[in-house]
């Protein structure tokens, strides 16, 4: 076991924006933290994070294209995985087999495969998995889920959770065209199959089922979705999906639907999800409240959760906002406040690479909420069809399309197994 004192050396795996952001807090919020790597396909992406690191380190991390030479050193405790969602399976499963803690980003998985594959790789190398669902670190989000469990909401009724974002601008999808310098193209599609360069795929890669599971839906529901199944003391898949949507701001040729309406049976009530990209009169919550004492806007909260009960209705909000419940005539009648979780969700991660605890987010329940939004997809993109769903398992049935989708498209059989060799 580590002591709270011994050096933990992190590398990052994938140098966007957010991925910036986490490999800083995780610097920043915790001692004793050192990045020795900074990962990605692309040279043009991490400089700005490496100049930082270099500054409050004292020594510059190295610059690799190849996650695998990060696995091959033994100095390395554990991976930020913030890559595009299609990487996400593959760099994780990596890193466990390689002997290092994962912290991955969601959506975690895009297959019910996927998922079972991440777990079984962290169980059996024994490695510490953080997801980046960080409303788990969130103290509100403990407080909602004992008011509900005491039983003082009553019996709950219905769930309603939304993720009504802002409008996109309108896609024109780009020619194929040369390999940028400095890019490995072959690297960055991984798993997916492979196509030629194309800008529109590069840069709007959650735009295409072959990446992602949507940005609304697989990049920003995700996070509504597990925190409505953590309030609720997470329960497993639901016994039914279905899906219907489509694209309403601009017809054009994205894969991926702006509007998904989706109903999830759990057994003892219903939940249903508003996912979409339009219009501008909803919006998130915004800074001033999820650093403060004071709560949202509800009608106008882009990402808050109802959740009814047979005594009263909580309204809760995500990374920050709290929540509240109101009964008859909207009298208050109870509330947390809440604050925004990241640093803690960051410091969550490193306490337990040391002290090899289950972290606040372990992969088994990102995996879980992943398949919530991967059923939905599913639903949708095999016609809008019911499926029915085995919940310990996540197994389709009756439906021959959906279950060919969830299969995912590698380019070769096996490519998982010569990517970890």
């Amino acid at each position: 076991m580590k002591s709270a004192h011994n050096k933990v050396v992190l590398a990052l795996i994938g140098a966007g924006g957010r991925g910036s952001q986490v490999i800083l807090s995780m610097k920043q919020c915790t001692e004793g933290v050192e990045v020795k790597y900074v990962c990605d396909v692309d040279d043009l992406r991490g400089g700005g994070a490496i100049k930082e690191l270099t500054g409050m380190q004292g020594y510059e991390p190295k610059r690799v294209s190849d996650m695998r030479r990060v696995f091959e050193d033994r100095d390395v405790d554990a991976v930020v995985v913030t890559t595009p969602e299609h990487w996400h399976a593959p760099a994780t499963i990596g890193a466990c087999e390689a002997g290092k803690d994962v912290y991955v980003e969601k959506n975690v998985c895009l297959s019910t495969a996927e998922g079972k594959l991440m777990i079984e790789s962290a169980a059996r190398n024994k490695r510490v998995v953080q997801c980046g669902t960080q409303n788990r670190s969130a103290g509100y989000a403990f407080s909602a889920r004992e008011y509900i469990a005491s039983g003082k909401l009553g019996k709950i009724v219905t769930v309603k959770a939304y993720c009504m974002l802002p409008g996109t601008r309108e896609w024109i999808l780009k020619p194929d065209s040369p390999v940028p310098e400095g890019l490995d193209w072959e690297m960055w599609l991984g798993p997916a199959p492979s196509v030629p360069y194309n800008l529109s795929r590069h840069k709007a890669w959650s735009d295409w089922w072959a990446y992602s599971g949507g940005a609304a839906m697989s990049g920003d529901a995700s996070h509504v979705i597990d925190l409505a199944r953590m309030a609720l003391s997470d329960p497993p898949l639901p016994r039914a999906v279905f899906c219907a949507g489509g694209r309403v701001l601009f017809d054009d040729k994205r894969d991926i639907p702006d509007n998904q309406t989706v109903v999830f049976d759990m057994g003892e009530y219903p939940l249903s999800l508003e996912s979409s990209q339009y219009g501008n009169y909803m919006y998130k919550t915004s800074q001033e409240v999820r650093f403060s004492d004071s709560f949202p806007e509800w009608r106008n909260n882009a990402t808050r959760i109802e959740i009814y009960g047979t005594k009263g209705l909580m309204f809760l909000g995500r990374h920050g906002g709290g929540w509240q419940v109101f009964g008859k005539n909207m009298a208050l009648l109870d509330e947390g406040i809440g604050y925004f979780p990241d640093e803690v969700h960051h410091r969550n991660f490193i306490d337990c690479i040391r002290s090899r605890k289950t972290t606040n987010a372990p992969i088994e329940q990102g995996v879980l909420s992943a398949g919530m939004i991967n059923l939905a997809n599913l639903s949708y993109r095999s016609g809008k069809n019911l499926l029915y769903v085995n919940p310990e398992t996540g197994d389709i049935s009756g439906n021959d399309e959906a279950a060919r989708l969830d299969n995912r498209d590698y380019r070769t059989d096996g490519w998982l197994l010569n990517f970890l060799q």
